[in-house]
């Protein structure tokens, strides 16, 4: 994972600091390759690759953060990606509940706050282009990498500045030229991998196009569904300690919702951005440490095998790599 730097970016609506987000990096919360030039977090790469491009990358949260993006404008065209998980985006006092497959795009003149006030766990991707633009009437001047013809490029200015509804559904070729972004991101000091950068993001554009982004949000009715029932089932493993005690199997995790256990854990990924059985597990840490917090005499072994560890020992590893300290150790601090 690239190593960032602590640093503070100026914004037009304000200061916003990236500290809260740098420090998830440095805590494991969560993966943040990022390609960045001027102020922006991340990785710095020198100007003259692909100008303009001022940040690409994207964040990769296994579970809820303690951090958002406060009302902030970049001055910028911003075109964010929801892979897993779900967002909340406000602009223009408007809010937004993003799912895995919704699109956001800001014009450089627009302000927008990500999370309310945190993120949730997903996979987000973004980037950010420089157009020369500040105000509504400024005329856009593209990078040179891109090379849409004159007239296709003039069609995506026009969509883009007048474009009212931020948010719209993706498909599947974006989808997969995020996917192939983000892999340049990761090894962008491999050969050739500036080039495909180049080729991916032209065909982004290319892609929206053929997309109305001025459409409403129009999920598959039947997809949403289900992915609506995995959703209310894995939030009552959050909440009761009970339903975790009941549910011990992918297989009986997936019946219970109706389903079949490949399309189970797809629909469990795209919500929470981990697997099932990681989701479940880290449910089971979360009761346990609420009962440590609630009960500071209660023994660690009667909490461990109460929220379904077999071994005390396999529940103190586990407890340790989530909450960066032993079972012992928190149950110190609360005494």
């Amino acid at each position: 994972m690239p190593k960032l730097d602590a640093r503070t970016e100026v914004q037009d609506c304000g200061v916003h600091t990236c500290e809260p987000q740098l420090l998830a990096v440095r805590t494991s919360k969560v993966g943040l390759p990022v390609l960045s030039k001027g102020h922006y977090p991340g990785v710095t790469i020198p100007n003259d690759i692909l100008p303009g491009l001022n940040s690409i990358g994207f964040w990769d949260c296994a579970g809820p953060q303690n951090w958002g993006l406060d009302l902030h404008r970049h001055g910028n065209v911003e075109i964010h990606f929801v892979e897993t998980g779900n967002l909340v985006f406000i602009t223009d006092e408007r809010r937004f509940n993003l799912h895995p497959g919704d699109l956001m795009i800001t014009r450089p003149w627009q302000s927008y706050k990500l999370g309310d006030p945190h993120i949730g766990a997903g996979r987000v991707h973004w980037l950010i282009v420089d157009v020369g633009v500040r105000r509504p009437n400024d005329r856009w001047h593209w990078p040179d990498w891109v090379t849409l013809t004159p007239i296709d490029l003039a069609e995506l200015t026009q969509k883009l500045r007048h474009n009212k509804m931020p948010v719209c559904r993706s498909n599947a070729e974006i989808v997969r030229i995020f996917q192939q972004t983000a892999k340049c991101v990761v090894d962008w000091k491999a050969r050739h991998s500036i080039s495909r950068m180049m080729a991916n993001l032209n065909q982004l554009f290319v892609s929206l196009l053929d997309l109305s982004v001025t459409q409403r949000l129009t999920a598959s009715s039947a997809r949403d569904s289900r992915r609506r029932v995995v959703e209310l089932f894995l939030k009552s493993l959050e909440n009761s300690k009970a339903n975790c005690q009941e549910i011990g199997t992918l297989q009986q995790m997936a019946k219970h919702c109706g389903m079949g256990i490949t399309s189970f854990a797809k629909y469990t990924r795209e919500v929470v951005n981990v697997g099932p059985m990681a989701f479940l597990k880290q449910c089971r840490l979360n009761h346990a440490a609420q009962e440590l917090r609630g009960r500071p005499d209660i023994s660690i072994t009667d909490v461990s095998f109460s929220n379904g560890f077999n071994s005390s020992q396999y529940f103190a590893d586990c407890f340790r790599k989530r909450f960066k300290m032993s079972p012992s150790q928190f149950l110190s601090k609360r005494r």
